[in-house]
């Protein structure tokens, strides 16, 4: 398992890409002026595309936030400048977490 999120979504965008995903859809990171991040994943065509995510709202301070949510079928991240490598976690852990439930037998 990759430790650091950055290499697991290397990872994850990898798995997606089949020839034909990879040309619709894909992962994109920019930066924003509040300063800050801003990530949109695509999930369309993915196991993720209608699963639920309960947003998270993370406001510490003026430079220390996270904003996650779904919105249609893309993962939406904005965040502090120092808040990336967190965002990423938090996707991260719903994407396993939705993965280790689809693997859980069903009664």
């Amino acid at each position: 398992m990759t430790s650091d999120s950055f290499s697991w979504l290397q990872e994850w965008y990898r798995r997606q890409a089949d020839g034909d995903w990879e040309h619709q859809y894909g992962i994109k990171i920019e930066t924003i002026d509040n300063p800050g991040w801003s990530v949109g994943i695509d999930l369309s065509e993915t196991d993720l595309a209608l699963v639920p995510f309960s947003g998270v709202e993370i406001e510490r301070t003026e430079s220390d936030w996270v904003h996650c949510r779904v919105e249609g079928e893309k993962f939406n991240i904005a965040c502090g400048p120092g808040n990336l490598n967190e965002a990423l976690n938090i996707f991260r852990r719903w994407v396993e977490t939705v993965e280790v439930n689809s693997e859980q037998p069903t009664p």
